[in-house]
C-alpha cells in the first residue's frame, strides 16, 4: 500500500531563503512527490529576513490564535501561508513575534547563534504539528529536514503516539552537512518534555549539541536519508549502527524517484 499523505516539515526552503542544497531539495522535492500522486503539506519556520509582500505571504486566521507554552511562558502561535504558483503548492509558514521577528534565521548580524535556538525549535516543531492536526489531515509519512526540525520526530512519537492524526506516521529525518557550533541551552531537557516524554527519552541532550540532538531524531524516527553529499562522520556511522533504513546521498537527477520509492518502503 502506498503512503499516500506526505507532510514536509523543512527548516528552510528557497525561493523565501537564499538558495542552497537543503533549500532548493525542500522546494522541488513536494512538487516531485505531489506530481507523482501523493497529496503533500509543506511548513516552514516564517524567519524575519524573508520578504513577506514580495513573496505574498498572509496570516491564516483559522490556524492562528493557539498559544504555545515553553518554560512557562505563553507564545502565540501564528501562522502564515504563501503559494508556490509554479508547483501549484503551499507553503505553511510557523511564526511568532518572540522567536521569529528578528531579520536573520539562526545567527545573529555577527554570526553568533540566538541563544534561544532551543525554545526556537520546540516551538516550530509543535507548531507544525498542532497546525497539522487543526488542517484535519493525517499524514502517512512525515519528513522532516534539518536540524531544527529534530524534536518532531520526539514529539511524534512520545506524545502524540496515540494521536489519530500521527498514531500511524512513519517519520522520516534527513541529515545534511548543516552542524551548529554552539551548545543549545541545557535546560532543552526540561523545556522539551511534554505528556509521554521521559528524563530517559531526552537523557541524550545531557549535552545538547548538534550530534547529540541530531541523534534523538534518529532514536525516534522510522528511517533517516542523507540529505548532503558529506555528513558529519559521527552521525554517519549511528546512522548505520541503528540497523534503521537508510537512504544514502542521491544526487540531484535520482533524489525524486529514490525518495517517493522509500516512502512506499515504508
Amino acid at each position: 500500500m502506498e503512503n499516500n499523505k506526505v507532510l514536509f516539515i523543512s527548516q528552510e526552503i528557497t525561493p523565501y531563503l537564499p538558495e542552497n542544497t537543503m533549500s532548493a531539495l525542500c522546494r522541488n522535492l513536494p512538487q516531485g512527490i505531489q506530481e507523482r500522486g501523493k497529496q503533500i503539506r509543506t511548513f516552514m519556520p516564517r524567519f524575519g529576513n524573508i520578504n513577506e509582500r514580495r513573496n505574498q505571504l498572509h496570516e491564516v486566521i483559522r490556524l492562528s490564535g493557539m498559544n504555545l507554552i515553553i518554560d512557562d511562558t505563553d507564545h502565540p502561535l501564528i501562522i502564515k501561508v504563501a503559494s508556490i504558483q509554479a508547483a501549484r503548492m503551499q507553503v505553511y509558514f510557523i511564526d511568532n513575534e518572540d522567536y521569529f521577528s528578528r531579520k536573520n534565521t539562526i545567527i545573529d548580524d555577527d554570526g553568533k547563534e540566538f541563544e534561544d535556538n532551543d525554545e526556537r525549535i520546540i516551538f516550530f516543531a509543535r507548531g507544525v504539528l498542532e497546525t497539522t492536526k487543526k488542517l484535519r489531515w493525517a499524514p502517512d509519512v512525515v519528513h522532516c529536514q534539518g536540524w531544527f526540525t529534530a524534536l518532531a520526530p520526539l514529539y511524534i512519537k512520545k506524545t502524540m503516539n496515540d494521536d489519530p492524526y500521527f498514531a500511524n506516521s512513519k517519520v522520516v529525518y534527513s541529515v545534511f552537512d548543516d552542524d551548529f557550533t554552539n551548545d543549545l541551552d541545557p535546560k532543552i531537557k526540561e523545556k522539551a518534555k511534554l505528556d509521554g516524554i521521559t528524563d530517559d527519552d531526552v537523557k541524550v541532550l545531557d549535552t545538547a549539541n548538534f550530534v547529540t540532538l541530531t541523534k534523538l531524531a534518529i532514536d525516534n524516527s522510522d528511517a533517516i536519508i542523507q540529505g548532503s553529499e558529506k555528513i558529519n562522520p559521527e552521525i554517519e556511522k549511528y546512522i548505520k549502527e541503528s540497523g534503521k533504513p537508510f537512504l544514502e546521498y542521491q544526487p540531484e537527477d535520482k533524489y525524486m524517484d529514490a525518495y517517493n520509492e522509500f516512502y512506499d518502503q515504508l
